[in-house]
């Protein structure tokens, strides 16, 4: 039986050539559609036409979104370009087309590309497609948004060995943004490069809560850089705001109807990128991880939560943040039972946020938190964030970080030594205490009558 293929290279002057060569392999190829653009492209494929399809680098509106779309409908994709053109390879091979021959080659080469990108899109679910399909929408348009002219130092780290942390948490404002803006502020202050991130799609307030009232939303930014396949590593400098020397942010999105910008197969890219950038990444998450678009819709739908789940998914540390009262204990019990079932194996580091008595009852609520947590959800490792509702306030009048308006706060020194823990820095909390039970030490008083001189014993 004959494979069927699409062909989408309208405009260029070997497309017939093309064509007989297909028709004429030895693994019987037949082209059942000659698609003059993307958007017949795309309806071809979602029909469930072809098993392949061939498309030039000139292809218009040709991005990564429409090659994760073609992959998630089952069809294997090739690039050809003209004989010579690197730069339309590189451009295929950053849009995640990996099989690229050039336009004058042989029956026999393009039967072989051909096969190979079947056999590896059965292989297994494409990284770039778990968005499943995606409507067009108005955004597919928008331009790149133009980079700053500063641009921060290149980082001085090994390349993609950069940690990327999660920090989510379920409905109810448990302190997620909190968590994150202060935990990567403790990691760059105690001297480890860190990015700050906000894929929040609800009501990301990163930037409001660091005093950045930018209007041009750096994730979003390093997205459309991305979906078009021009991210590298110095692009994604471009649009960060260093807030000290070890610290970067991309903000987040500007308003929450513009979360279609924060496409899942351009977010992979992203998180990518960033392991390159800092040592430490820090991603502020919206707390929905639903997955029901199929049952709003009768056709491909775009994925509102999609950014959180990919996150998620590539993160090396998840933590899952709680507030530490009855009803904000019982959301992340049932938080957390969803996450696991979202995200299998995920193995949350639990955090619980305004650790006091009131609203626990009883003489230690922190064991009672933990036991709790244990009986209820089997987390046995749990990490407290004191209640210091003055600290949090002062720092978020003057945008600034806990350490810079309260370097005293009970709630800084326990985020500062999960910071350490995640950045594999010592940060030293036994050594502090020394001192300050060394400082509190009363000077001995010599009693009355007593010689002050130095006695046999001493000298």
């Amino acid at each position: 039986m004959a494979v069927p293929v699409l062909t989408a290279v309208t405009g260029a002057r070997w497309e017939t050539d093309l064509v007989s060569s297909l028709e004429h392999s030895p693994i019987d190829l037949s082209v059942v559609r000659r698609c003059v653009d993307l958007p017949d492209l795309l309806a071809a494929a979602t029909s469930g036409q072809a098993s392949a399809v061939v498309l030039s680098a000139d292809l218009r509106r040709l991005d990564r979104d429409a090659v994760a779309r073609l992959s998630a409908a089952g069809v294997a994709v090739i690039g050809v370009v003209n004989p010579g053109d690197e730069p339309g390879t590189e451009r295929l091979n950053a849009l995640g087309v990996h099989q690229v021959v050039p336009a004058d080659a042989s029956p026999d080469v393009l039967a072989a590309a051909v096969s190979t990108a079947i056999e590896t899109a059965h292989a297994g679910p494409d990284e770039q497609a778990r968005d499943g399909h995606v409507l067009a929408d108005p955004s597919a348009d928008l331009p790149v948004i133009e980079p700053r002219d500063e641009v921060p130092e290149p980082p001085a780290i090994p390349p993609g060995t950069g940690k990327l942390v999660a920090v989510w948490g379920p409905t109810g404002a448990p302190g997620r943004t909190s968590l994150a803006v202060n935990l990567a502020s403790e990691a760059a202050e105690l001297g480890v490069r860190t990015l700050l991130a906000d894929a929040d799609v609800y009501g990301g307030v990163v930037a409001q809560s660091l005093g950045l009232l930018e209007e041009a939303p750096g994730v979003a930014a390093a997205c459309r850089a991305a979906n078009a396949g021009r991210l590298n590593t110095e692009g994604l400098l471009r649009h960060a705001r260093a807030i000290t020397p070890k610290l970067l942010v991309l903000t987040g999105i500007s308003r929450p109807e513009r979360w279609v910008e924060l496409r899942t197969s351009a977010l992979d890219v992203v998180w990518h990128e960033v392991r390159s950038v800092a040592e430490l990444t820090v991603v502020d998450l919206g707390f929905c991880l639903e997955q029901d678009e199929e049952l709003s819709f009768d056709t491909a739908a775009p994925r509102r939560n999609g950014a959180t789940l990919v996150t998620l998914e590539q993160a090396d540390t998840v933590l899952a943040v709680g507030s530490a009262d009855p009803v904000g204990l019982q959301r992340l019990v049932r938080g957390l039972a969803q996450l696991r079932e979202t995200i299998p194996g995920v193995s949350p580091l639990v955090v619980v946020n305004g650790v006091r008595k009131a609203p626990v009852g009883g003489g230690n609520p922190e064991r009672q938190i933990r036991d709790a947590l244990y009986k209820h959800a089997g987390v046995d490792n749990v990490i407290t964030v004191p209640y210091d509702r003055a600290a949090y306030d002062a720092a978020l009048a003057q945008g600034r970080a806990l350490f810079e308006v309260s370097p005293n706060s009970a709630a800084r020194r326990a985020i500062r030594e999960l910071a350490g823990q995640l950045a594999g820095v010592q940060t030293n909390p036994k050594k502090r205490r020394s001192r300050r039970r060394a400082a509190a030490r009363p000077v001995p008083v010599p009693e009355p009558g007593v010689d002050e001189a130095p006695s046999s014993k001493a000298s």
